[in-house]
């Protein structure tokens, strides 16, 4: 093991003040310090109280977790715990980043530049979307801010809609209550780039949280029309493309029934907007998870990929006996479904409502005449194998990037800018991202849930459910088993803890795992094809199988992914329980 691990790349160039005792290159008098300024400069009255309270307390323990980095910004935002310190969100880690990003405007954009603001159902976000709006405004810098809680994916259309040069979405997507974030979007409406990322930082770099942030007063800057609010026409706009995807003729579409949860988050607007577009109207609300509530209190973790999350659902399944559940996340990027098998509700996961929507979409565009030539997917280097049988089936070239939608807009832009993009016809990862269309560069749920109710009404027409389906796909074309683990490692602690396994590993190896043998190992972060360099590592193994690890760039997780192949659903299953068995003790 090398003395000193180095930090995984969760944040591509994010600035780290990883406190390292040993060495000895950041002191705890040099968190202290920052600490005892934050107890001094802070006026927030809450966040003031939590300052005193660890003061008092002398809960080194807590204090450390709150000061021992900055926040970290990259490609995908900021995100992090809410609370008092630098490691926290709160709305001096919110303008800070605000008025980097607003200093990055002006030097790159010009004073023309626009920013397109959104945020979630979270806990503060309204009150962070207004503190990144008067932030902007402090800076001459004009700000379309919905007036309303609305998706990620109505951000991601908005902000080229509008022209703007930067979108900001306060959200945390499927965290914890606990959590809440800020994503931010390029002029194409994808999740920055690298180069944008790197100069965002460096501004951001140069901002002190207390002495450099200027601001001024919300209902100001509305008055002086530096912020304006989103008018219905771009919402209305947005639907209107989602609806363009729709790839069920209207004469044919029959009945329905549905139980849908937004998961206390953003959803309910739109899923039923578009829902009664495409004359689905006997959908049951799940009551308790209908309206935004940023504290979850029937699911702690919002997640539509967890049974716990659906549970409230599955119950309301039971008394009035739906063709499927859809839960949509908190801020309404990502998608789950259940279906009824037997006596239980069967939850279908991200690689199975990709792999099903992917053959759904190519049927029915051949069907309805709307394949392109040289039609492409998209998808992730994590994400179902099962898509290379269904793309050779139907013709279609697959294109697989790294974790993470904005590599799959990434491939949209460059698809554009060869006057091309028409060729693009579906893009999903398996953590529950789909997108169908080009009017939103990020994943997108309201479009997925349409096209997942068209999908399911077109199978029930066959007598079939969606679970059902995908088993008729595993019998075409192989049982494709796919299981992702994940290691929760909190804190200063668990960051470490997560460098010294993805070292460890580097350096030691690994030749077999269960009994297989490595017969190939990747580096992603020594750079694999074309693809950007990351801090990722697979391994493929004999019998058709494979498992990719990395640190998550969203959550204080380290995933492992497991990919398995069998003559049979449970040879599939059976190897991969001796996969996760084997992996167990490398990762506690």
């Amino acid at each position: 093991m090398p003395e000193q691990c180095r930090m995984p790349e969760f944040g591509r160039t994010a600035r780290r003040k990883q406190i390292e005792r040993d060495e000895g290159t950041e002191t705890t008098m040099d968190l202290q310090s920052e600490f005892n300024r934050w107890c001094e400069k802070v006026t927030d009255p809450i966040l003031a109280a939590e300052l005193a309270a660890m003061k008092a307390a002398g809960d080194e323990t807590a204090i450390e977790d709150a000061f021992f980095q900055e926040l970290e910004f990259g490609t995908g935002g900021l995100r992090g715990v809410l609370g008092a310190g630098t490691n926290r969100m709160n709305i001096y880690t919110v303008g800070k980043a605000t008025q980097g990003i607003a200093d990055y405007i002006k030097n790159n954009v010009g004073a023309d530049g626009t920013v397109a603001i959104c945020f979630d159902s979270r806990i503060n976000s309204r009150l962070f979307a207004e503190t990144a709006a008067s932030v902007l405004a402090a800076n001459g810098i004009k700000s379309h801010l919905y007036s309303r809680l609305e998706p990620t994916p109505a951000l991601s259309f908005a902000t080229r809609y509008l022209g703007c040069a930067i979108g900001i979405n306060v959200t945390a997507s499927h965290n914890p209550s606990a959590y809440n974030g800020y994503k931010v979007y390029g002029p194409d409406g994808c999740q920055i780039t690298d180069v944008i990322a790197d100069a965002i930082t460096a501004a951001i770099e140069q901002v002190d949280v207390f002495e450099s942030v200027r601001t001024m007063d919300f209902h100001a800057a509305i008055e002086s029309g530096l912020v304006r609010y989103i008018n219905e026409e771009v919402l209305d706009a947005y639907l209107d493309a989602v609806y363009e995807q729709s790839l069920e003729p209207a004469d044919e579409a029959g009945s329905l029934r549905l139980v849908y949860t937004p998961l206390n988050g953003t959803g309910l607007e739109c899923v039923n907007r578009i829902l009664e577009r495409i004359n689905i109207r006997d959908v049951y609300i799940v009551g308790e998870q209908a309206y935004p509530d940023g504290n979850f209190p029937t699911c702690p973790y919002p997640n539509p990929e967890i049974r716990e999350a659906l549970e409230r659902g599955i119950a309301l399944c039971e008394q009035v006996q739906p063709d499927l559940l859809l839960a949509t996340d908190p801020d309404a990027d990502r998608v789950g479904i259940a279906v009824k098998d037997g006596n239980d509700y069967q939850l279908l996961t991200g690689n199975e409502t990709g792999a099903l929507l992917f053959d759904y979409i190519c049927r029915m565009r051949l069907a309805l005449g709307k394949m392109p030539a040289n039609p492409v997917a998209v998808t992730t280097i994590v994400s179902t194998s099962i898509v290379d049988p269904i793309a050779a089936e139907y013709g279609v070239e697959v294109k697989r990037v790294l974790t993470g939608f904005k590599y799959i807009g990434g491939i949209q832009a460059k698809l554009e800018e060869a006057d091309e993009l028409d060729r693009f016809i579906f893009g999903f990862e398996e953590s529950y991202g789909y997108l169908a269309g080009s009017h939103a560069r990020d994943k997108d749920a309201i479009v997925a849930s349409m096209l997942i109710c068209q999908m399911a009404r077109f199978y029930r027409k066959e007598g079939k459910n969606l679970y059902q389906a995908m088993q008729d796909l595993y019998k075409k074309h192989g049982f494709h088993h796919n299981r992702t683990l994940s290691f929760t490692f909190e804190g200063a602690a668990g960051v470490q803890r997560m460098a010294d396994i993805m070292d460890t590993l580097r350096v030691e190896g690994m030749d077999e795992v269960a009994g297989m043998s490595v017969t190939e190992t990747l580096d992603y972060q020594q750079g694999v094809g074309d693809l950007p360099r990351a801090n990722v590592l697979e391994y493929v193994l004999s019998d058709g199988c494979k498992v990719v690890v990395r640190p998550s760039g969203t959550e204080p997780k380290m995933k492992v992914y497991l990919f398995t192949t069998g003559t049979s659903e449970a040879e599939a299953r059976a190897t991969g329980d001796k996969l996760a068995d084997a992996l167990q003790a490398t990762f506690q």
